[in-house]
């Protein structure tokens, strides 16, 4: 990933004289303590904000897909149980959910205003999440199904449904959502920038334009940019690693989610308007890119390797990790995926016709892991 191997955020400066070792009074030394060592973004402090609204609206469409898959799994293994824990979702419903959980995000923010925490957290919120979400979803049984006949009125259980829906997404999952926070290094970047010019203005030297490096001293060692790492390639902040598993596993819902419905509407599928998804895909995403994810901190800031040198890492092992849980799953009658119709395959549960997606999806992994590893969960006091 171009994107993830360049520094682009700037160095930042750290105080104090940059010395070559074994010179201390050699040549280059005064303008070597007069330079201030470069230090990379990652250890320099950042500043924390709200998540973006784009990024709220990412995680609340993927929230609402992981809902809408266990709630039809559910139901489904209600109805006949099947091993395979077939769940069903698709993009509309994404863009829906994520359009109302915004909405009532801005619901859940006036709860100071209401003078019982009770009246609020088990009536007010829970009415307008269930009549959101009924309008929503008539909305979408209206455009897919052509007409007024199409929608169909929500029966007691449907309500009784969202109702609890509504008490766990304002109870648990907004109160602790909403806690995250994104971190931000435009103000530090433009006083580095400043602190350069300054710099450079004492040793009689041209103002240096913004964004551009500062040229060092003969001699001054540069400190090599190391990234979001601590010890062995390890995040130095961001997400504890439950949270990012959990997040991993609801974005392997979205991808096959967002891939099953093009396949179908678009490629030899049945033509059906849904996507579909097992659960056993959450535990089968969410450990695969947590473990790619670590690979990805090892191989490029600790060992320094560029995106095309990694990605056939990471295929490799998404090739074994797809065909070990396949295995797995298969000898238990859970298995949801067969590719022995494709030319290419091994024992139908791996095929290299899917290698372009898998290579996208690493090159993207890797995109996310650089926005995770700035979020940071706050806890209340």
């Amino acid at each position: 990933m171009a994107g993830s191997d360049v520094d682009s955020e700037g160095p930042a400066l750290r105080g104090g004289a940059a010395r070559r070792p074994g010179a201390p009074g050699g040549p280059g030394s005064e303008a070597a303590a007069g330079c201030p060592e470069l230090l990379s973004t990652a250890e320099a402090p950042a500043e924390s904000a709200t998540l973006p609204a784009w990024m709220r609206l990412y995680f609340y469409g993927m929230h609402g897909i992981t809902l809408d898959v266990l709630v039809s799994s559910a139901r489904r293994f209600a109805r006949s149980p099947d091993l395979r824990m077939l769940g069903f979702s698709s993009p509309y419903s994404c863009l829906l959910h994520s359009l109302t959980h915004f909405a009532l995000e801005k619901v859940y923010l006036q709860q100071r205003r209401c003078p019982s925490a009770f009246v609020f957290n088990f009536l007010l919120y829970p009415s307008a999440h269930v009549g959101l979400q009924t309008l929503a979803g008539q909305a979408l049984l209206l455009s897919l199904g052509g007409g007024a006949g199409g929608a169909v009125a929500p029966g007691a259980l449907d309500l009784a449904l969202q109702y609890v829906l509504a008490l766990y997404h304002c109870q648990v999952f907004l109160k602790r959502f909403l806690r995250l926070r994104y971190g931000r290094q435009r103000r530090r970047r433009r006083q580095q920038q400043q602190q350069q010019q300054q710099q450079q203005q004492r040793r009689g030297a041209l103002p240096v334009a913004p964004g551009a490096r500062v040229p060092t001293a003969t001699g001054v060692r540069r400190r090599r940019p190391r990234g979001p790492r601590g010890a062995g390639g390890a995040p130095s902040q961001g997400l504890p690693d439950l949270p990012r598993f959990l997040f991993f596993g609801m974005h392997g819902f979205l991808d096959e989610i967002f891939f099953t419905f093009f396949f179908n509407v678009l490629g030899q599928g049945d033509g059906t308007t849904s996507g579909h998804t097992s659960l056993w895909s959450f535990f089968m995403y969410g450990s695969c890119s947590f473990v790619v994810e670590k690979l990805y901190f090892h191989l490029h800031y600790s060992r320094g390797w560029g995106t095309w040198k990694r990605v056939p890492i990471y295929v490799l092992f998404i090739y074994v990790w797809e065909l070990s849980w396949g295995l797995g799953l298969r000898t238990c009658g859970a298995c949801s995926w067969d590719y022995s119709h494709y030319p290419l395959n091994f024992m139908g549960l791996i095929t290299l016709m899917y290698l372009p997606g898998w290579i996208f999806l690493s090159v993207y992994q890797d995109l996310i892991s650089n926005v995770l590893w700035r979020v940071q969960y706050v806890p209340s006091n």
